[in-house]
């Protein structure tokens, strides 16, 4: 007994004295001590509560606060203006009209009386785009209104009960009924109590529709289904309402406010109807929580204040950024980038989600995807847990909300997707490289469900972290700071062009006698491009930096990029030659092409044509063009991705190193013919000059 607790000692002591740590490292790009600061000062909490006051329960918008201003743009003034922030305001960026219901009622009232759906108990019960009625009409079951032959149905003066969506209403209106009575879902297994926010689209001047959750419209649908007849009577009275749109904005000023700004965004509106609690009032409650950080520590001394500008804005989905930014050209033409918070505040395990960041394309190349990529792995290496000691809390260093969940951090690192604000940043026109923050997946997206109790304050408490340590750190950039981001982002490309040789070595290595040299020549462009880009996003850490510490610096890393793009490519070139020993057949050789060697010699620039209609504005100029030359510059291929095409224009670029950057980003290639016609297009319509 003596002997076999000697040797489980020892096996303990070997055990714990052998253990290593894993590789990693918890690192920004400012001290420990003022990471420290920002970690202690967000607030999860405060920004949760922001999210309950703006957005405790889907309410019904009285008609008195279209008139005047929305409740949210108050709440978000109210604060700013707690917080010291003298230059809080709301802007007037335009107006709009939209869609507003007053009442909304179905009550069944054959065989029983029994209230379904009433507008003021949920607004979302009555579909957006209803038109106004008072009828009494039976129920009838449709299916999801495609899959059933409804031609040899009476519907007539009916009301159709539907699990399909409402965007079909037109043409089931031909079809005599009066109104439809949905219970459309995607998540009935995961809640079958949400119903979509989505109204009616297109429809004509008859017709409303109500929603009900699936769990009471499998109910309606079992009685149909067995018989059983229906008799409701719905009322339905809306209008349309003339109403500014507004932005809360502010201004968390540098050292030189006249100088450089990097913007955070988040929509605080998404219609008015909807008003989802994840769906964005997370992100405003977020950005809220940044400003009042950011001002806490800078007026107690806490941190330095930057030379930069670090503002705020609070945005109509697109309906309000496109004005906004149009209005303030001038902001945009010192903006060094934008970051916009869509969808952030999620119980991540609950779930089973994770903080998306999605990157800038290769057409607006910027530091911005690494310094957000940095901090993201921060929080990440900080809190997850561990085999090796951590010491008393699992997470090496917790950023947990008092009273939020105690999750790891999950993230990733995604491709650009366009169906948020910073996609009026990266617009051609306007030119501020944006990217975006959201949760995903999201099982309350765009539903009645979207609600604060998905929400998590420990979530909130670390995207508030990570949204002001990144704008902090851009404004507060000097050699020294600009060194670690030129670094962080030296580092992150050897690692993407590193894939790129993955993925190009493995396509070489299961080649087919036929298809060696074809598949050579696109692994070596797209190492190429790959390269390209990276080079690229170095060299826009120059803003950041002293013409002296540029030229130090900077050409030192994009030498050491150069140097790792041509030793891949003879390793490319290797292994196409073993490739071709093992099939039995010469090596291929790449052959430039005469359309090529015309594309080498078109470098388009755009023109100050471009900008001058603001965000957007080129895109009349273009479609004309288009028309009218089309037949003579065909350019099927790239149809799908002309906003990158554009963004390529930049004067950096020739026709074929814009086919080798879009080849790499998209799944299938594009036609070389396609984009030198469609530069010609752009030519000719006064948008871009052609170099040389």
């Amino acid at each position: 007994m003596k002997r076999l607790t000697f040797l489980l000692v020892l096996a303990v002591i070997t055990i714990t004295t052998s253990a290593q740590w894993n590789y990693y490292n918890q690192y920004g790009l400012l001290s420990e001590s003022e990471l420290d600061e920002f970690i202690g000062e967000a607030s999860g909490e405060q920004a949760f509560n922001h999210i309950i006051e703006m957005s405790a329960y889907n309410r019904v918008r009285p008609l008195e606060e279209y008139a005047g201003m929305f409740e949210e743009s108050k709440y978000v003034l109210q604060k700013l203006k707690e917080y010291g922030i003298e230059s809080a305001k709301v802007e007037i960026v335009g107006e709009t009209s939209t869609w507003k219901g007053l009442k909304g009622r179905l009550w069944e009232i054959e065989p029983r009386r029994a209230k379904i759906v009433d507008y003021d108990d949920l607004p979302l019960f009555l579909a957006s785009g209803s038109n106004n009625a008072d009828v009494e009409a039976e129920l009838v079951w449709i299916g999801d209104g495609k899959n059933i032959n409804m031609d040899a149905m009476d519907l007539k003066g009916k009301i159709g009960v539907t699990s399909g969506s409402l965007r079909n209403l037109n043409s089931l209106m031909e079809k005599g009924l009066l109104g439809l009575l949905s219970f459309e879902s995607s998540r009935t297994l995961i809640d079958p109590l949400q119903i979509p926010t989505g109204g009616m689209r297109g429809s004509g001047s008859s017709g409303f529709a109500f929603r009900v959750p699936p769990r009471a419209g499998h109910k309606i649908r079992d009685r149909l289904l067995k018989g059983e007849k229906i008799k409701v009577h719905a009322e339905v009275e809306t209008t349309r309402v003339e109403m500014d749109m507004e932005v809360p904005t502010c201004v968390i000023e540098g050292t030189d406010p006249g100088g450089d700004e990097i913007i955070l965004c988040a929509h605080i509106y998404e219609g008015y109807v909807k008003q989802g609690a994840n769906d964005n009032i997370s992100g405003s409650a977020a950005l809220l929580e940044m400003a009042r950080m950011l001002q806490t520590m800078y007026n107690d001394g806490r941190l330095e204040r930057p030379k930069r500008n670090i503002r705020f804005i609070w945005i109509p989905e697109f309906s309000g950024t496109i004005p906004w930014v149009n209005k303030h050209a001038d902001i945009m033409e010192r903006t060094l980038c934008n970051i916009n918070l869509d969808m952030v505040g999620l119980k991540m395990m609950e779930n089973q989600s994770r903080l998306n960041m999605h990157r800038t394309t290769m057409g607006n190349p910027h530091y911005i995807n690494d310094v957000m990529q940095c901090y993201m792995r921060y929080i990440s290496e900080n809190n997850i847990i561990r085999c090796t000691p951590t010491g008393r809390h699992p997470f090496l260093k917790p950023i947990v909300a008092p009273t939020g969940t105690d999750d790891p951090f999950a993230y990733s690192i995604e491709a650009y997707i366009g169906a948020s604000d910073h996609a009026v940043f990266n617009d051609w026109a306007v030119g501020v490289p944006g990217i975006c923050l959201n949760n995903w997946p999201d099982h309350y997206y765009h539903t009645s469900n979207d609600r604060p109790w998905v929400c998590d304050p420990t979530q909130m408490k670390r995207v508030a972290f990570l949204g002001a340590a990144a704008a902090y750190s851009i404004a507060i950039a000097d050699d020294q700071v600009g060194g670690k981001v030129a670094a962080e982002v030296f580092g992150n490309a050897q690692h993407r062009i590193g894939h790129q040789l993955t993925i190009s070595s493995r396509n070489i290595l299961d080649a087919a006698a036929d298809q060696l040299a074809e598949v050579y020549k696109k692994a070596f462009s797209d190492m190429q491009a790959v390269s390209m880009n990276e080079l690229e996003t170095l060299g826009t850490v120059a803003e950041l930096l002293s013409k002296g510490k540029t030229d130090e610096s900077l050409e030192s890393l994009s030498k050491a990029l150069k140097m790792i793009e041509n030793n891949n490519l003879i390793v490319l070139n290797s292994q196409m030659k073993a490739r071709a020993a093992a099939l039995g057949i010469m090596p291929a050789k790449i052959s430039v092409t005469g359309l090529e060697k015309k594309a080498l010699k078109i470098v388009p620039v755009l023109t100050s044509k471009v900008k001058e209609n603001g965000y957007g504005g080129y895109r009349t100029v273009v479609t004309e063009a288009i028309k009218k030359y089309k037949a003579k510059y065909p350019h099927k291929s790239v149809e799908r991705y002309l906003r990158e095409l554009q963004l390529l224009c930049s004067g950096n670029h020739n026709a074929l190193d814009i086919k080798k950057i879009m080849d790499v980003q998209q799944p299938a290639n594009v036609e070389l013919q396609d984009v030198i016609n469609y530069i010609m297009i752009l030519e000719l319509a006064g948008l871009v000059t052609i170099g040389k």
